[in-house]
């Protein structure tokens, strides 16, 4: 007898009957640049003027062990050593300690593993690197520890780096944008609340940074990222109604929509495809797989305690997904004749074959060609 594996939801859906969890939210911290908060790339390396390539990757830390993450991040440095494209970044989508943003964690679980990872590395932070632990022996704020390690003052030693001597990053808040030649990455905050809460501050702040990037549109992508995921078909989270209503608002205000919008928090990968009234489609790619021991499935569609039915789902639809390998994004933002160009490849960690360690399988790519112009 052949048992029938459980049909997968093919779109979002939310998770009922859970709690209010807004009580967690933690005040920001004091932005370490000035407004508007602008890093260039070209401040921290130099970039091709009519390319970029990064790695991507969400909720790398771990507090149950290393393993999936020395992985993740041994395939990483794999691509460096073969082939062309070699990275010029990599931006992290968030939760890069667990479970409270200790800067006691953040050797074991941050700088020993990428410390001999050869480019810049970016981040915004996730609700665990938000968090506070209130049993600390060490007495400390909010977002503290990433503060020092992202965005600090001054590029220096960080001084809970241990032997790595890890130098510190210069982004000007815990929300930003990275400036580059061929896309302007629009990084958000959205706090420690298992569904996330952006400030109308930072809300504000967003939608003026749409409008602005806009401007630079067709020479430059339009690239948000947040770490909840907007949409998510995952058995622990699904997907966050708050970050949808946030996200889709500012885009109405600021007529513009993003070429793509990449988060994490969910730990799996998931390729979202969303089609608008006006005929424009933008892409919403989970990617936090990192290197948390326990990864999220797909929910079954016979799960009662979950539910696909939800306005905010319309003209939604799960393209491809990997909930069963750890894994990372590898991406191009290329200036072609066509004009500006993102493809993406997710590489999922495979189990050591023929005696090498670090191989991976491309389980989905993509090819989006970036908005010309303002349009909603």
């Amino acid at each position: 007898m052949i048992l029938k594996k459980p049909e997968k939801h093919n779109s979002p859906v939310i998770k009922l009957n859970l709690p209010d969890d807004s009580f967690k939210f933690q005040p920001l911290p004091k932005p370490s640049g000035a407004y508007p908060y602008h890093l260039s790339l070209d401040a921290i390396a130099p970039a091709d003027a009519n390319k970029i390539v990064f790695h991507m990757v969400g909720d790398t830390g771990s507090i149950r062990g290393l393993a999936f993450q020395e992985k993740v991040v041994g395939a990483m440095l794999r691509q460096f050593e073969k082939g062309e494209d070699h990275p010029d970044f990599l931006f992290h989508l968030g939760d890069v300690v667990y479970n409270h943003g200790e800067a006691s964690r953040y050797y074991e679980q941050f700088f020993a593993p990428y410390s001999k990872y050869p480019r810049p590395i970016f981040a915004i932070p996730g609700n665990h690197d938000c968090d506070v632990n209130m049993e600390s022996p060490v007495s400390y704020s909010s977002l503290e520890p990433f503060m020092a390690v992202f965005c600090d003052t001054e590029r220096r030693r960080v001084s809970f780096s241990g032997d790595t001597n890890w130098t510190s990053m210069i982004q000007p808040n815990v929300f930003w944008t990275l400036e580059t030649p061929v896309a302007n990455f629009i990084g958000l905050q959205s706090n420690v609340p298992k569904f996330g809460i952006i400030t109308e501050e930072q809300k504000a702040w967003f939608v003026e940074e749409l409008k602005l990037a806009a401007t630079q549109r067709p020479e430059k992508a339009i690239i948000v990222c947040i770490h909840h995921a907007p949409y998510s078909a995952d058995i622990n989270h699904g997907a966050s109604l708050k970050m949808i209503e946030v996200l889709e608002s500012s885009f109405a205000e600021a007529q513009v929509k993003p070429d793509v919008v990449f988060s994490g928090h969910v730990h799996n990968y998931q390729r979202f495809e969303k089609e608008y009234e006006d005929g424009e489609k933008t892409s919403f790619i989970v990617a936090g797989g990192g290197g948390y021991d326990q990864l999220h499935s797909i929910v079954n569609r016979d799960d009662e305690n979950f539910t696909a039915d939800h306005p905010f789902f319309e003209g939604v639809r799960l393209i491809n997904y990997c909930d069963s390998q750890h894994g990372f994004l590898k991406v191009k933002v290329e200036r072609t004749e066509a004009g500006i160009e993102i493809g993406g490849e997710y590489h999922a960690i495979l189990q050591k074959v023929e005696g090498e360690a670090f191989q991976t399988s491309v389980v989905d790519t993509f090819k989006l060609l970036a908005k010309e112009g303002v349009a909603i």
